[in-house]
């Protein structure tokens, strides 16, 4: 398996070259998986305020020529050779919704790093696919088990994706009724004894935490009050 891309013969102006070299492998990777797989090419030779050098499908993030670098682009230039690629990790955009995504790191001949060739596929229409399916074929329901996480952060995420999964949908495509039942459910379970857990789910499901508390008190209407952590 082809671990990284060593490229001899591009050094100093490679950049230009290498964004030409690889447009056509780009428009062919977006077209042949279609349109929620975007494909981008930074150049990380430079500054990182702008390292989006050409991107295909860049409404799936929102993002255009010229746009920022990612987290990971940040850490792997800090880091840069310590860099190795990566495939099928978990990415998320600022809505809410996930991405499956992998990196290429390109270097030139001397391990200088050049560029991050990412291929960041939307999973909404598998997961809107796969609430259909679950809906006409259900399932048995199963007894809830025993959450065992190493920090708040985990356990929360956890119990927020158990509540999403049962739902089956993207968290920021719930409409107010479903956000009143997995609100409710999570409350059930706690969760708004832990600090920050309001904020923390609020902006999973894209809201103001004003809406949310709006939402569980509709949840618990009719019910004793229960006190948050925040």
């Amino acid at each position: 398996m082809l671990q990284r891309m060593d490229l001899p013969n591009l050094d100093g102006a490679g950049i230009e070259d290498l964004s030409s070299l690889l447009a056509p492998v780009m428009t062919g990777v977006a077209t042949a998986v279609g349109p929620h797989c975007e494909v981008v090419l930074h150049d990380l030779s430079g500054d990182v305020e702008s390292t989006v050098i050409a991107i295909e499908n860049g409404h799936v993030t929102g993002r255009s020529v010229g746009s920022p670098s990612t987290s990971k682009g940040l850490q792997f230039k800090r880091n840069a050779a310590f860099g190795t690629d990566e495939f099928g990790y978990r990415g998320t955009t600022r809505d809410g919704r996930e991405l499956r995504c992998s990196s290429i790191f390109i270097r030139d001949a001397a391990g200088h790093l050049l560029a991050n060739l990412c291929i960041n596929v939307d999973q909404t229409p598998l997961i809107n696919a796969k609430a259909a399916i679950d809906a006409m074929i259900p399932t048995p329901r199963r007894a809830d088990s025993e959450v065992f996480a190493t920090d708040v952060n985990e356990l929360l995420d956890a119990l927020f994706d158990h509540g999403i999964a049962a739902i089956g949908k993207v968290p920021t495509q719930l409409t107010k009724e479903e956000r009143i039942v997995l609100l409710k459910d999570l409350d059930s379970r706690g969760v708004f004894f832990v600090k920050n857990a309001a904020s923390t789910i609020a902006a999973r499901l894209g809201i103001s935490r004003g809406a949310l508390y709006s939402y569980l008190d509709q949840g618990r209407a009719g019910e004793r009050p229960v006190t948050g952590g925040e």
